[in-house]
C-alpha cells in the first residue's frame, strides 16, 4: 500500500500541471489559484471542525499567516499564473529547483555546503542551461520572459517557506494548519483581484475551468496530499521523495501529448540532468539532516 501511494502521488501531482494549464487558458489564472485554495481550505477546515480539533493559539497564528503567503500566496499563485505563459513542462521542471534555492539560502546563512551539494548544483545548472537553450529565442517574448521570472520567484517562496517551517516547527496540527493556509490565502488572493479588476464573474467562467478547478482541489488538494502523508508515515524519507522526480516527467510527457508542448532532445536530456543534480542535492541535504540529528 505505501508503494501504490507514492505510485499515486508522483503520477497525480504530476498531472496537476496539465490542470492548472488547461484552467488558467479560459480564465485569470490568480483567480483559479484563489477557488481552488478556498474551496480545499474549506474542505480541510470542515473536517477538522467536525472532529472538534482545538483551533491554533497566540504565536501559532502568526506561523500560520507568514506560511499561507509564501506558500500558497506567492509560490503556488505564481507557479500557477506562470504557466498561463510558458509550458507546463516547463513549469513543473522550474518548480523542482527548490532544493537548489535552499542550499544557496543555507549558505549565505553561513553554513557550510557539502561537495556533494556543490556538485549537484553544477549540474543541475548545466540541465538549466540545455532546456534553456532550446528557448533562447522565446526570451524575446516579453509573456515568455514574464512567465519564466514569476515561476523563479514562486520557487524562492516556497524555499523561504521550507525553512521558516522547519525553523518554527509547531505543535499545532500542520493538516488543519495546511486547510487554514489555504482559506487565509485565498481571502488574500481574492482581496487582490478584487482591487486590480482583473477577476471575471463566475457565470463567465467556462465549465472546462470549472473541472480544472475540481480536479486541483479532489486530486492536487485533498487525495493526494492524504496519499503523501501516507507515504511520509510508512516509507524511509530516501524512498518518500522520489515523487519529486517523477512530477516534471509526468507533466513534461502529458503536456506534450495533450497540448503538444515541445519535447525535444534538449528538454529530454536537460530534464534528466537537472534531476539527477537535484537528486544529488537532496542526498546531501539529508546527510546534514542525519549528522545534526545525531549530534543533538
Amino acid at each position: 500500500m505505501p508503494v501504490l501511494a507514492l505510485c499515486w502521488v508522483s503520477f497525480f501531482w504530476g498531472t496537476t500541471w496539465i490542470a492548472s494549464k488547461e484552467g488558467v487558458k479560459h480564465m485569470p489564472a490568480l483567480q483559479l489559484v484563489a477557488i481552488r485554495q478556498f474551496l480545499g481550505g474549506f474542505l480541510y477546515i470542515s473536517y477538522f471542525l467536525f472532529k472538534k480539533a482545538p483551533w491554533p493559539k497566540g504565536k501559532q497564528w502568526k506561523t500560520i499567516i507568514i506560511l499561507s503567503i509564501l506558500n500558497f500566496v506567492l509560490s503556488n499563485g505564481l507557479s500557477t499564473w506562470g504557466v498561463k505563459y510558458i509550458s507546463s513542462g516547463l513549469g513543473a521542471i522550474i518548480a523542482a529547483i527548490v532544493p537548489l534555492w535552499i542550499v544557496i539560502i543555507t549558505f549565505f546563512r553561513g553554513e557550510r555546503l557539502s561537495k556533494l551539494s556543490v556538485v549537484g548544483l553544477i549540474i543541475s545548472f548545466g540541465g538549466v542551461c540545455v532546456i534553456f537553450y532550446d528557448h533562447l529565442s522565446d526570451f524575446l517574448i516579453p509573456s515568455f520572459r514574464f512567465g519564466i521570472i514569476i515561476s523563479l520567484i514562486s520557487t524562492l517562496t516556497w524555499a523561504f517557506g521550507t525553512l521558516y517551517t522547519k525553523k518554527k516547527a509547531a505543535t499545532f496540527n500542520p493538516y488543519f494548519s495546511l486547510g487554514l493556509q489555504m482559506f487565509l490565502s485565498s481571502i488574500l488572493i481574492f482581496a487582490y483581484t478584487g482591487a486590480t479588476g482583473i477577476s471575471v464573474p463566475l457565470s463567465e467562467i467556462p465549465a472546462i475551468s470549472w473541472w480544472s478547478i475540481a480536479y486541483l482541489v479532489l486530486f492536487g488538494s485533498i487525495l493526494t496530499f492524504i496519499a503523501f502523508i501516507y507515504v511520509l508515515q510508512n516509507l524511509p524519507a530516501a524512498v518518500s521523495t522520489v515523487y519529486s522526480y517523477i512530477n516534471p516527467i509526468v507533466a513534461v510527457l502529458l503536456g506534450a501529448l495533450i497540448f503538444g508542448e515541445t519535447l525535444n532532445v534538449a528538454i529530454a536530456i536537460g530534464g534528466s540532468v537537472t534531476l539527477f543534480g537535484l537528486y544529488m542535492v537532496n542526498v546531501s541535504l539529508r546527510k546534514q539532516r542525519k549528522t545534526s540529528t545525531e549530534k543533538l
